[in-house]
């Protein structure tokens, strides 16, 4: 790990393994000393951020930027997120930082609307540019919602349907996932002497165990007979959270025999798989999309800022591009099918989910076919799709979401139409330059 100052210089970060209060395995936690940093350059530094280098495959296509909240107790930590993501609108030119965002939320109230709509407008709403193409929510405390209570998920989704509606109607966030934050790090985690633990409160009566886990101050209490010692207790309730003590349990009772098997099933069920599954699909797979989207955006806003030049005659064919980005409505669609339903046949709605990039960008799994599919295929599914499709947005009873959703479905079968006619080629390549004069 490094740390980089603001006028460049860098120094090495020493990170060490600690463990946690309780010493208990699965409470380790990193831990750095900022205040005696050895700089490559003389003088006084500022830290200006934290470059993390690990080893994941993951990280070595994408660029994670971990922000702080925006409603710190220190205001100067808040603005440093606020800097990042909704640039100063006096600016000369302001450019993207970030090409997709997550956005972490416990409640959708005025201040979330507020940032994300300056998220939405990039700082840039003076040049007339929006801001990064793909937006998601996370409900990161999805457990609080529901109290702890064992069906807390179920009401976070409920919610989070809520605040996708509000979101989507508005076009600030394409989807809103609920995610037990907590019981999906634990569960990663797990070690044995918590499952032993575990598997101990499971052979309790399940009205002993309720009044038990009424609180973790009560669940925790050193007088209180239970199997399991009240440091583990403690432990555990800081580790897993009376939600995830709960759905551990009831796991257990339900045939879960192993540690493996409840640490799979915990991370299942805390709402990090579908997460991961979002971010693939609508981000991973649209790297190169939301790439060039920032690249466009960053080079229409210098183009506005320095008007009198010949390099005028790029901006309506930028905005054109920018204005014209089908994934963007794929995007917009996958969210609202998360939600809303649509009044087609069931496998309709697979198909249609499929072929705007649900199950993954590219052509075979647009459309359903083996990787190893030939061209001719392709191009027969893809070209029937599309008449497929446009028919049916044709329907007179077809109702107006139902009519968009059939049109984006349509767009997308053009479009691997399109690929398969010609070779791949990214939208700055439709950008001509002026002619010399």
């Amino acid at each position: 790990m490094s740390a980089l100052a603001t006028d460049g210089a860098s120094a090495d970060v020493v990170v060490r393994r600690t463990p946690g209060a309780d010493g208990l395995p699965g409470a380790h936690g990193l831990s750095f000393d900022l205040s005696a940093l050895r700089w490559n350059a003389d003088g006084e530094h500022e830290v200006d951020h934290l470059d993390v280098q690990w080893p994941a495959a993951t990280l070595a296509r994408t660029t994670i930027i971990d922000t702080p909240g925006t409603s710190s107790l220190s205001r100067e930590v808040s603005l440093r997120t606020s800097r990042l993501l909704t640039p100063d609108e006096n600016a000369a030119v302001t450019v993207p930082e970030a090409d997709a965002v997550v956005y972490l939320l416990r409640r959708l109230d005025a201040s979330d609307i507020g940032f994300l709509e300056r998220i939405g407008a990039g700082g840039g709403g003076r040049q007339g540019v929006s801001g990064p193409l793909g937006v998601i929510g996370v409900a990161s405390r999805a457990d609080e919602i529901g109290a702890g209570r064992i069906d807390a998920l179920h009401s976070a989704r409920e919610v989070s349907a809520r605040f996708a509606t509000e979101l989507e109607r508005t076009g600030l966030c394409q989807a809103v996932i609920p995610v037990a934050g907590l019981l999906a790090f634990a569960g990663a985690t797990l070690r044995q002497r918590e499952f032993d633990a575990f598997e101990a409160l499971a052979r309790m009566s399940v009205d002993d165990l309720s009044v038990a886990l009424l609180s973790a101050d009560r669940f925790a209490h050193p007088e209180l007979p239970l199997p399991v010692p009240a440091d583990l207790r403690a432990h555990l309730a800081a580790r897993f959270g009376l939600f995830g003590i709960r759905m551990a349990v009831t796991l257990i009772r339900l045939g879960v025999r192993d540690s493996a098997t409840l640490a799979r099933e915990l991370a299942e069920r805390s709402g990090v798989e579908e997460l991961r599954t979002v971010l693939d699909v609508q981000f991973a797979q649209r790297a190169d999309q939301l790439k060039a989207h920032s690249a466009l955006t960053a080079v229409a806003r210098i183009v506005a800022a320095h008007p009198g030049t010949r390099a005028d005659d790029l901006l309506p064919h930028i905005n054109s591009l920018l204005a014209d980005v089908h994934g963007f409505a794929e995007l917009r669609l996958l969210g609202r099918l998360r939600t809303d339903e649509l009044p087609l046949p069931a496998d309709d709605v697979t198909e249609l989910y499929r072929l705007i990039g649900g199950s993954g960008v590219a052509p075979h799994l647009r459309l359903g076919l083996p990787p190893d599919a030939p061209g001719g295929e392709l191009q027969a599914h893809a070209v029937a799709a599309v008449r497929k499709w446009r028919g049916r947005a044709r329907h007179p009873l077809a109702d107006r979401f139902t009519t968009e959703a059939c049109l984006t479905a349509a767009r997308s079968a053009e479009g691997i139409v399109d690929q398969l006619r010609e070779p791949e080629t990214t939208p700055m390549s439709r950008v001509r330059p002026p002619r010399a004069r």
